[in-house]
């Protein structure tokens, strides 16, 4: 049986503290109510866990990371770039904004990066000058790009990730107002900007359906990344339960890959085929930021699905628990990674699914 092996994550978020200690950092002034330079993001986590060096190599911010990718070895490597890559000082006045210096590319190329999901609430955070670097940026350097375009025609198209002699892997990007962002973010016929999803009706899945059926081959495996939902809580909306169901019943969808809550949330396999509702964050400055701690923002995982390649049904899920300390991502110990293993297996049972903790400290899925 043909097989293929992913490696998906949640926001990957390069821009503000973590471009600081990159070799090329941005400028460090920001625009918060609060905040007014980045470096104070670095600050905040060195007074928690110790001194983060700067000018890193750029494959410090992965970590361990990296050993589980050479480990595993993922066919292909998906992450949702919540950061905008640009020199671009046009912000926007919308209270956050994450940009990452064009310069610090390599940082992304040094854990062998595919594909970029780009329709996210900070894709923009620079304007359209900001957005049309970023993706500049990201093809020059190899990467696919999708859910971001210079118009609706590019922010609509998927990536497309070959592998073996006759399977593809098409990633369509989608993001919701849910998540912040807003209407006026989507591309349009002469304006760059993102996939936006103006709801979760019948009908948005029915359009998406028919982006996705006429350009799927036999062979094809089709992820959908949405940016949705709120930051923080473990809720699941019945809305968001019918949308995911409905893009793998209707819209020829076998993978459906939920971000924007900085946490993990619930899992879910439909029809043979998983439901990631929320990913949780891997990459990010907030190592200092109090509030919201019972959530465990600190853990990510590293979530790597195994599937048929002939029907994309879901063979074996293996998650690894990580947590971020001095803006490096590194294993969980014991003790977290059974905290984190006992809140998905709590939230996923709701979906008829359980979670197991191997001695490995590796995770497991059961349906």
């Amino acid at each position: 049986m043909a097989q293929i092996l992913l490696f998906l994550c949640g926001d990957v978020m390069m821009g503000r503290g973590i471009d600081q200690i990159l070799p090329h950092p941005s400028g460090p002034a920001i625009h918060e109510r609060y905040v007014k330079s980045a470096l104070t993001y670095v600050q905040l986590a060195e007074e928690k866990n110790g001194p983060i060096p700067r000018s890193v190599d750029p494959s410090y911010i992965w970590g361990d990371a990296l050993e589980e990718l050479d480990r595993v070895k993922p066919e292909a490597r998906i992450v949702n770039l919540e950061t905008a890559v640009t020199h671009s000082n046009d912000w926007l006045d919308k209270g956050i904004n994450y940009r990452m210096n064009p310069k610090n590319i390599a940082c992304l190329s040094a854990a062998a990066i595919d594909c970029c999901v780009l329709a996210n609430n900070h894709v923009l955070d620079w304007g359209e000058p900001g957005l049309v670097e970023t993706l500049a940026t990201l093809h020059a350097a190899g990467l696919k790009t999708a859910g971001a375009g210079k118009d609706r025609l590019e922010a609509q198209a998927p990536a497309v990730l070959p592998f073996g002699d006759a399977h593809r892997v098409l990633i369509f990007s989608l993001a919701a107002e849910s998540s912040g962002v807003p209407a006026n973010w989507a591309a349009t016929d002469r304006a760059p900007g993102v996939d936006f999803l103006a709801d979760l009706s019948q009908r948005t899945v029915e359009r998406i359906a028919g982006r996705v059926l006429p350009i799927r081959q036999p062979g094809d495996f089709v992820i959908a990344s949405v940016h949705w939902g709120s930051n923080w809580g473990y809720a699941v909306s019945p809305a968001e339960v019918r949308f995911a169901h409905a893009l793998i019943e209707h819209a020829g969808v076998d993978l459906f890959h939920g971000h924007s809550s900085h946490h993990p949330k619930g899992l879910e396999v439909f029809r043979d085929k998983l439901i990631i509702y929320g990913c949780g964050d891997f990459i990010n400055d907030y190592e200092g930021i109090t509030g919201y701690e019972p959530f465990r923002g600190d853990l990510g995982c590293m979530y790597f699905p195994r599937l048929d390649a002939a029907t994309g049904n879901l063979l074996a899920l293996e998650l690894v628990p990580m947590q971020t300390k001095r803006f490096r991502v590194q294993r969980a110990s014991e003790t977290d990674a059974s905290w984190l293993c006992s809140t998905l297996d709590r939230e996923s049972r709701r979906f008829g699914a359980s979670a197991l903790l191997r001695s490995t400290r590796q995770i497991g899925l059961h349906w």
